[in-house]
C-alpha cells in the first residue's frame, strides 16, 4: 500500500504531476477512490456470472456454476484481487475506509441472501455469509496462500457440495 501515492497514480495514468491531488486531496481520499474503482471493476467483471436474479434460477443446478464462474473470474485477475486484499487489510486500520469497504461488501452479500432465500435456505443471512466466506477462502488460498488454483470444474464441485449442504 505504500506504493499507492498521488505521484505514483499520476505517473501510471500518464497525467501531469498533481492531477490526482486535485481529485483526492488526502491519502485517505485516494484510498477511498481506489476502493470505489476496484468495486466498480469487480461488479463489472462479475456481472455476467451473477446477473441472474432468483426468478431466473430454475433450480439449484444453476447457482453453483454461477458462483464457481464468479470465483474463477476473480482468480483470473490476480492483480485486482490482491489489490482488494490490500485494501481490506488497510480498512482494518482506517475506520473511514472500513465503512466504505463494508458498504461495497454488501453489494455482493445482499444478492447472495436474496438468492438463498429464493432457493429455500432455512437461514439465508447466515448461509450467505458462509457462502461468501467460503468463496473468499478459496480465492485467498489460491492467490495468497499455499494452495493451487482450482479449475472451474473443481470450483463448481466445491460450490455444489457447499450449497447442497445449506439447502437440504
Amino acid at each position: 500500500m505504500r506504493g499507492l501515492t498521488h505521484r505514483a497514480v499520476d505517473e501510471a495514468a500518464g497525467l501531469p504531476s498533481g492531477s490526482t491531488s486535485n481529485l483526492a486531496r488526502t491519502r485517505a481520499a485516494l484510498l477511498e477512490l481506489a476502493l470505489a474503482r476496484l468495486t466498480e471493476l469487480e461488479m463489472r467483471a462479475l456481472a455476467p456470472a451473477l446477473s441472474a436474479g432468483p426468478g431466473d434460477l430454475a433450480d439449484l443446478s444453476d447457482l453453483p456454476g454461477r458462483m464457481a464462474e464468479a470465483i474463477h473470474i476473480q482468480l483470473s485477475d490476480r492483480r485486482r484481487t490482491l489489490a482488494r486484499y490490500e485494501l481490506a487489510l488497510e480498512a482494518t486500520r482506517r475506520p473511514e475506509l472500513r465503512r466504505i469497504y463494508d458498504q461495497a461488501g454488501r453489494r455482493f452479500r445482499d444478492p447472495a441472501v436474496a438468492l438463498l432465500t429464493a432457493l429455500g435456505s432455512a437461514d439465508p443471512v447466515r448461509h450467505a455469509r458462509q457462502l461468501v466466506a467460503y468463496g473468499e477462502g478459496l480465492m485467498f488460498d489460491a492467490i495468497a496462500g499455499a494452495g493451487a488454483t482450482p479449475t472451474l470444474a473443481e470450483l463448481d464441485d466445491a460450490m455444489r457440495d457447499l450449497l447442497a449442504g445449506m439447502l437440504r
